[in-house]
C-alpha cells in the first residue's frame, strides 16, 4: 500500500460521508432557518420550539432519502470489498 492508495481510499470515503450527511443536514438548515425567523418575528423564545420541528423533518428527509443513501452506502462498500485483492498487492 502505498500514500496515495491511502490518501485515495481516505478521500474517497469523506467524500461519500459527506455526499450521505448532506441531504438531511440541508434539511435540518432550512427548517433550523424558518423556526429562527419565525422565533424572531413572533419574539418567542421557546427552546424546545426549535427541537421538535427539526428532528421531525430530520426524520423526514432520511425516510425520504434513506434508499438513496443506502444505495450508496452499499455501492461503496462493495467496491471496496470486491477490489481487496487489489488492494494487497
Amino acid at each position: 500500500m502505498t500514500p496515495e492508495f491511502i490518501t485515495t481510499l481516505s478521500r474517497g470515503a469523506v467524500e461519500i460521508t459527506l455526499l450521505l450527511a448532506l441531504p438531511v443536514l440541508g434539511i435540518g438548515m432550512v427548517v433550523g432557518l424558518f423556526i429562527s425567523v419565525f422565533q424572531s418575528v413572533t419574539q418567542i423564545q421557546e427552546m424546545t420550539l426549535t427541537f421538535v420541528p427539526k428532528i421531525l423533518a430530520v426524520l423526514v428527509g432520511m425516510l425520504f432519502f434513506g434508499p438513496w443513501m443506502l444505495s450508496k452506502m452499499l455501492t461503496y462498500t462493495e467496491g471496496i470489498i470486491v477490489n481487496i485483492p487489489s488492494y494487497i498487492r
